[in-house]
């Protein structure tokens, strides 16, 4: 099989990984004449997207979709009638510095079928970066997945070369992951975040360490992981529960939500049709409440257990505390500001840095890029108070909610 088959198919295995942003890392450029890459904050990488519409920044791919285990929700399981492919080290790595010398990539996210056994798939995987970074001095973004049970000298070695690593949990519930994936561990996936975090820690504290010696250096970009969504019956409040559970546990950087989709030949314990995708967006706006606005999940979901999907949710819980509005948005607190509709945390810091010189005014919300039909029933400004009944009204919501349109048939 030639190396453009094996890239069609070992990309295309790639693609239900949804964890491969390129952010977060320490800053590398090779403009001193040595090396080959780098890691400029802001640039991405050349943004180009594929045929399902996901957003490719890295050169995305498995080093094999041939797998030893059996897990139902995936395309590449051992059981699955996909054809199969495997790229040898050096052929990845002569993909990586040919996409990157041809300006379509800045990165590597590098995946693989476990082969063999933990260890094996593991030093494979490494073996990719060792050479990228040692032999042709790539100084671009990698960021590998951590192969859970394998060696801790390979998980080291791995951090020494990887900008970020990641280990999916795959199922917000251990129930749901024995169910569907029962060669998988969630205990040893969770022991290998653990390892994962004290390396982490041990790197910043020789960072921060007022020494001669050299920092060591441990994935930079920190550790990533993935659940899929609409797979089993978990609710959101469920998923949004472990995923705070592992932000706080594991000092993750990101929890990425992946929809489930349909595989060929899929079990009859799948579900038949993929759960919406807007399900999936209001799972990731949720997770930026959690890390970046100060909510707690208890305030995110309501007893009903999902969001809802016509309203985003920071919006729903305006609606269902309206005894917190209006807000004098001349005098608020930054914590109270961050909760106000149509307030994003740039916002804040803007309408907190003009207000030590001006008094806000309506005109104002625009040149602060405050969506102001979304924030005005919401908030008191020195030349606008909402009516009193505004904020009490069953109709208010509906103002929110999308426009109806009409179904076409396509011709």
């Amino acid at each position: 099989m030639d190396v453009q088959r094996k890239l069609e198919i070992l990309a295309d295995a790639a693609k239900y990984d949804a964890s491969c942003a390129s952010s977060g890392t320490e800053r590398r450029d090779s403009s001193d004449g040595k090396g080959m890459g780098s890691t400029a904050p802001g640039m991405g990488i050349c943004h180009s997207y594929a045929p399902d519409g996901r957003c490719i920044s890295l050169l995305k791919v498995l080093l094999t979709n041939a797998c030893n285990y059996d897990c139902l929700y995936c395309v590449n399981r051992a059981s699955s009638n996909v054809p199969r492919a495997r790229f040898t080290i050096d052929e990845v790595v002569k993909l990586t510095l040919d996409f990157y010398r041809r300006n379509y990539i800045e990165g590597l996210f590098l995946s693989s079928g476990i082969i063999r056994n933990p260890d094996y798939t593991m030093e494979q995987v490494v073996s990719v970066a060792r050479k990228l970074r040692e032999e042709h001095h790539f100084r671009g973004y990698i960021h590998l997945k951590t192969i859970p049970e394998a060696d801790d000298a390979l998980i080291s070695e791995a951090g020494k070369y990887a900008d970020r690593l990641s280990i999916n949990i795959e199922m917000p519930q251990e129930t749901s992951l024995q169910q569907f994936a029962p060669e998988k561990d969630v205990r040893a996936i969770r022991r290998t975040m653990g390892r994962l975090r004290l390396k982490l820690d041990e790197a910043e504290e020789s960072r921060s360490a007022k020494t001669k010696a050299k920092p060591q250096r441990f994935a930079p970009a920190g550790q990533s992981t993935q659940m899929i969504v609409g797979a089993d019956a978990a609710s959101d409040h469920t998923i949004l529960h472990t995923s705070a559970n592992l932000y706080s546990s594991y000092r993750l950087r990101r929890v990425y939500y992946s929809a489930f989709s349909p595989i060929p030949d899929a079990s009859r314990a799948l579900p038949l049709r993929a759960p919406p995708l807007l399900r999936e967006h209001r799972l990731y706006q949720a997770d930026w409440l959690m890390r970046f606005y100060g909510f707690d999940v208890g305030e995110i979901v309501d007893d009903s257990a999902m969001l809802p999907l016509d309203i985003d949710p920071k919006l729903a819980w305006a609606l269902r505390h309206r005894d917190r509005f209006p807000l004098d948005v001349n005098r608020a607190s930054r914590e109270e500001l961050l909760r106000v509709p149509g307030f994003g945390t740039k916002a804040v810091e803007r309408i907190i840095a003009a207000r030590r010189t001006t008094t806000i005014r309506v005109a104002d919300l625009a040149r602060l890029h405050v969506p102001r039909n979304k924030a005005l029933p919401f908030i008191v400004l020195s030349d606008h108070r909402p009516a009193p009944h505004r904020l009490d009204e069953a109709r208010l919501i509906e103002r929110f909610k999308p426009k109806a349109t009409q179904l076409g048939f396509g011709f």
